[in-house]
């Protein structure tokens, strides 16, 4: 924190859009308002969007989807590859400079601009459910108590539970033993309990691994994600479950690939 935003360069525009508290600005967002010549001062993150808070109190909020990327380039390093490159923000810190990057090729992402983290909070993030990475098992039981959908939908959609993703949804699921298919209301307390523990341990942990890098995915310094090498049954479908051995089945739930066993993952509690 501390490091300053000199100049802001917009690759694509359709990325951005304006959040309240910018109702009246014209339609074309101005480079200030992606904190062009301001001080970074505070770091937010809530489910899979990442908050960035300047000195003059405006906000930006990224949101990179299913393939949006962050990458911090420091000064003397060479972008690679600039395909899909939608902004980049020329950083000046106390120890270093650099640039970060943002890129999201299939644009299901994007960047939002607030007049304040209040309006953040009440316009976008107030809409999401409860975090993944520390949901306790009584707030899970709550959300999932009022839908009858698929618990692999329910996982998937942020407005119940912020921040699981496909991958992480398959490997949850397995790791506590629900067939991804279950009505989300019909799990026992005994299930959401166990399911909430391998949230916040399998989310931890991919996190220290640098996440799961299946085609293209870096981290924020261009690093791939080794977390895919623990991957139980992502990635694996018809290979023997590291369990009973049996091979692993493949479906389609909420248009998403999902991968599970069906002798250990039952269909019925």
């Amino acid at each position: 924190m501390g490091s300053e935003i000199t100049t802001v360069r917009i690759l694509r525009r359709d990325i951005l859009h304006r959040g309240s508290g910018y109702e009246k600005e014209t339609a074309r967002i101005k480079s200030e308002c992606l904190l062009a010549r301001s001080r970074i001062i505070r770091l937010d993150r809530y489910g899979k969007q990442l908050a960035l808070s300047s000195e003059s109190g405006k906000v930006l909020c990224i949101h990179l989807g299913m393939s949006g990327q962050l990458q911090y380039l420091p000064t003397k390093s060479r972008l690679e590859n600039n395909r899909h490159v939608h902004c980049i923000w020329t950083i000046r810190g106390p120890k270093s400079s650099g640039r970060l990057i943002f890129r999201d090729p299939r644009r299901f992402g994007g960047i939002w601009v607030f007049a304040t983290l209040d309006e953040l909070h009440i316009s976008r993030w107030s809409r999401l459910g409860p975090d993944a990475l520390d949901i306790r098992s009584r707030s899970l039981f709550q959300q999932l108590i009022r839908t009858r959908k698929s618990i692999k939908s329910a996982l998937l959609d942020q407005s119940l539970i912020a921040g699981v993703g496909n991958i992480y949804a398959d490997e949850c699921l397995f790791a506590s033993g629900i067939h991804p298919s279950r009505p989300s209301n019909e799990l026992s307390t005994v299930e959401v309990t166990r399911l909430a523990k391998h949230l916040r341990k399998i989310l931890q942990n991919a996190i220290r691994a640098g996440g799961s890098t299946i085609h293209s995915y870096r981290d924020g310094n261009g690093e791939v994600g080794t977390y895919v090498s623990k991957h139980q049954v992502y990635g694996r479908a018809h290979m023997p479950c590291v369990k009973c051995r049996r091979p692993l089945c493949r479906t389609t739930i909420a248009q998403r690939t999902t991968v599970f066993c069906s002798t250990c993952q039952r269909a019925e509690n």
